[in-house]
């Protein structure tokens, strides 16, 4: 396959909903990236996470806050916390009893943020964790988090068309560790995170997908933010830096060590408000 040539990017504000990590720590574990025997530095996983929001709104973007709650540390990956669609919210139900307590304090924000469409799901999802948004469809992850009945309850709330995808890495056990929307319909994802059908059926969709290799991928590299022009990724992920730049993005990598030892990064500490 040809390179994609570059082309000329343009970014877009958006609006994002950010959670202080204020009671970080790794006291259990949910996925592979998590292990309570390493210590976590909760004052340098503040400076990191503040460093993040500064980034945003120096690009021109809005960032409101969720209050942290006492007893849920992972409430700093608050783009677990619901998927906003056309204004609309479908909250999230968490698969693990450790995150359980996190969805209302999320649909609580909601509502009192003036949402007047916010459905408590009766069906697992993670929120972004497991549902990414681009302009023709809903990507919708499965096999480690959110059910296949939660993508259909999205798909009725939503009305948009939701696509499944079978995940099949522990490592990459959200959608948002394996796939990221650049813009539009513009995508990069990691092949080998997915079963052999939903990789067919990425390759369908997005032909002309950035393709990420597995080094960048054990980077969390995909667990990204993009405005259209500028993505925020983890500044390790170097090689996956030089191929945006490649297609004409602007990639800007950040350090957010701390957090990853609870198995997130940059798109997990971002729930995006589409209105």
């Amino acid at each position: 396959m040809s390179p994609v040539p570059a082309r000329e990017r343009s970014a877009q504000a958006r609006h994002y909903l950010m959670c202080r990590p204020e009671y970080f720590d790794v006291q259990y574990v949910i996925n592979p990236w998590m292990d309570p025997a390493k210590p976590v530095d909760t004052d340098l996983a503040v400076l990191q996470w503040e460093s993040l929001v500064g980034l945003y709104r120096s690009l021109g973007h809005r960032v409101d806050l969720l209050d942290p709650v006492p007893g849920l540390p992972d409430m700093v990956f608050a783009a677990n916390g619901a998927t906003v669609v056309d204004g609309r919210v479908l909250g999230a139900r968490f698969a693990h009893a450790e995150r359980v307590a996190e969805a209302p304090a999320h649909r609580d924000w909601y509502r009192a943020h003036g949402y007047e469409e916010v459905l408590e799901p009766r069906y697992v999802n993670e929120g972004e964790g497991d549902f990414a948004v681009t302009d023709s469809w809903i990507l919708a992850g499965r096999g480690f988090r959110c059910s296949s009945e939660g993508h259909q309850e999205a798909q009725e709330f939503f009305g948009r068309p939701v696509v499944g995808l079978e995940l099949v890495d522990p490592r990459f056990y959200h959608l948002d560790t394996a796939l990221c929307v650049l813009d539009g319909d513009d995508v990069m994802y990691y092949p080998q995170a997915f079963s052999p059908g939903s990789r067919e059926v990425l390759a369908r969709l997005f032909p002309d997908a950035l393709l990420v290799d597995a080094d960048d991928a054990r980077l969390l590299g995909l667990n990204a933010v993009s405005d259209g022009l500028n993505v925020v990724l983890p500044e390790a992920a170097q090689n996956l830096a030089r191929r945006l730049a490649e297609r004409g993005f602007h990639p800007i990598g950040v350090d957010l060590s701390e957090l990853l030892k609870g198995g997130g990064s940059v798109k997990c500490c971002t729930q995006e408000l589409r209105p």
